[in-house]
C-alpha cells in the first residue's frame, strides 16, 4: 500500500491510501498546506498499525 498526496483544483492537497492492485481504500479530507497532509500521513504510519476494530454489525 502507499499514500499518494495531490493538489486539488482549488489549490489544496489531499491524499489517497491506494492497495497494491491500485484501488483507492481511503481519502483524506482537504488540507491547506501540503506539510499538514503529510504530518497526518506520518500520524497514520506510526499509529495504525495498532488500530483495534470495533465491529458495530451486532
Amino acid at each position: 500500500m502507499k499514500f499518494v498526496v495531490k493538489k486539488t483544483t482549488n489549490g489544496e492537497f489531499r491524499f489517497n491510501l491506494v492497495a497494491t492492485n491500485g484501488q483507492v481504500v481511503a481519502t483524506s479530507e482537504s488540507y491547506k498546506q501540503k506539510a499538514s497532509a503529510l504530518n497526518t500521513i506520518d500520524s497514520i504510519q506510526k499509529s495504525a498499525g495498532g488500530a483495534s476494530v470495533d465491529d458495530q454489525t451486532a
